[in-house]
C-alpha cells in the first residue's frame, strides 16, 4: 500500500472531486528525476500518413477500445496528487476525437491541473480553434513541417497544406497564449524549409521549434537523413543573423531555446539525437487504449485500462504507476549499439 497519498473520490457526474492537498510520494525514478509531465493520447486515427511517424496501411483500434473521456479524467484525479500538473492532449490526431472541448472541461475542473495543451496536425483546427479555446486551452503545437505543397504531399502522404495554413490563421484569431509549430527535421527537406518555415513564423508572431528525425515512424530509420540542430542554426543565421541561447531557457524542457539578435522572435530545437535530453526528462505517456508508458522509446508498457473499468481502489492504479516510474531506464540510447527501435510506431504512442 501506498501511503502519504490519500484516496480520491469523484462523483458519478464526474464533476467534482476531493484530492489531497499534497504527496509526499512523487513520481522520481532510480536517477532522481521527477515527473510531472503527462502526454495523453485520445486516438490513434489520423488524416495524414507523415512517413517518420505511421505506416500508409494501418489498423486503428476500434471506438470500445479507446479510453472514455471519465476513464481519462479518472487516471489524471489519480496522478495529480502525486506531482502531475502539465498535460498534453495527442493522437494520432486528437481533433478527430468527437467531443475534445468535453475532455478539456472534465480535465480541468481537476485541482492542480494548470498547464494543459494540445498537439494537431492542424487540418481540422480552423472548425474548431474557438471550442477547444472557449473550453479552456490555451496552449497549441500544430505540425508544418514545409511550406511547399509538394513537399508536404511527400511528407504526409496526403493533401491540405491549405487547410493547415487556415488552421494556424483560426487559431492565432481564437487568441491561444501560446501557438508553437512543430518541424521535423530530414535531410534533404530542412535545408529547403527552414528558412521558409522562420520567416513565416517570424511574421506570424508565432515560435517555431525544429525536431530531430527520430527512430520512432514505421520505415526503416537512415541516421544520415538526421538535419542536426547545428546545423539548422547555422542555416538560420545565414539568414537572419546572430541567434542566441533564450534568457529564460528552462534546462529541463526537451527543446533548446533560442532568440534572433534582431528581436524576431524565438526558437526551439529538439535535438532529441545529437544532444538527448533523457537525463531531465519529466515525461510519462497514456497512449489511447489504456497503456502506461514511461518513455517514448519504452519496450514495455501497462495496462491500466482495467483497473480504469473496474472498482479497484485507486491506491492500486498509483502503485503500478509509482512502480513503471522508479524502474524508467536512464535513456533511450539511440547513439549506440543498444538502441531497440519500439515495436509501436508514433500515432499508436502519442507524439
Amino acid at each position: 500500500m501506498v501511503r502519504g497519498i490519500g484516496s480520491i473520490r469523484y462523483n458519478t457526474s464526474m464533476s467534482a472531486f476531493e484530492l489531497p492537498l499534497s504527496s509526499s510520494v512523487p513520481l522520481v525514478d532510480r536517477f532522481g528525476r521527477i515527473h510531472n509531465n503527462l502526454r495523453i493520447s485520445v486516438t490513434d486515427r489520423c488524416n495524414l500518413r507523415c512517413t517518420y511517424c505511421m505506416p500508409e496501411d494501418v489498423q486503428f483500434l476500434d471506438r470500445d477500445e479507446l479510453l472514455s473521456f471519465e476513464e481519462i479524467q479518472k487516471f489524471v484525479a489519480a496522478v495529480q496528487p502525486l506531482g502531475v500538473n502539465k498535460i498534453r492532449l495527442t493522437g494520432g490526431e486528437p481533433l478527430l476525437r468527437r467531443e475534445l472541448p468535453s475532455l478539456i472541461r472534465l480535465l480541468l475542473q481537476i485541482p492542480g491541473i494548470h498547464d494543459l495543451g494540445l498537439s494537431t496536425n492542424g487540418l481540422l483546427l480552423a472548425g474548431q480553434a474557438q471550442s477547444l479555446r472557449a473550453a479552456g486551452l490555451k496552449r497549441l503545437n500544430i505540425s508544418l513541417d514545409t511550406l511547399d505543397e509538394s513537399r508536404f504531399e511527400q511528407v504526409t502522404r496526403r493533401k491540405g497544406l491549405s487547410q493547415v495554413l487556415e488552421g494556424i490563421q483560426a487559431a492565432r484569431e481564437a487568441g491561444y497564449e501560446s501557438i508553437k509549430i512543430n518541424a521535423v527535421s530530414i535531410r534533404g527537406l530542412t535545408e529547403l524549409d527552414a528558412i521558409p518555415l522562420a520567416r513565416y513564423a517570424r511574421e506570424n508572431q508565432l515560435e517555431l521549434r525544429f525536431i530531430e528525425y527520430m527512430p520512432i515512424g514505421a520505415d526503416h530509420w537512415e541516421r544520415e537523413k538526421v538535419f542536426f540542430a547545428s546545423e539548422i542554426l547555422e542555416l538560420l543565421e545565414s539568414e537572419f543573423g546572430p541567434i542566441s541561447p533564450a534568457r529564460n531557457y528552462d534546462p529541463r524542457s526537451p527543446a533548446m531555446d533560442f532568440e534572433y539578435a534582431d528581436g524576431g522572435g524565438r526558437i526551439g530545437i529538439i535535438a532529441s539525437v545529437s544532444r538527448p535530453f533523457c537525463r531531465n526528462c519529466n515525461r510519462i505517456r497514456l497512449t489511447a487504449e489504456g497503456k502506461f508508458r514511461n518513455c517514448l522509446f519504452a519496450l514495455d508498457e501497462v495496462d491500466v485500462k482495467s483497473i480504469l473499468r473496474s472498482q479497484q481502489d485507486t491506491h492500486r492504479l498509483q502503485e503500478i504507476i509509482i512502480e513503471s516510474v522508479r524502474q524508467k531506464w536512464e535513456g533511450h540510447e539511440i547513439n549506440t549499439a543498444r538502441f531497440v527501435k519500439p515495436q509501436r510506431t508514433m500515432h499508436a504512442i502519442g507524439g
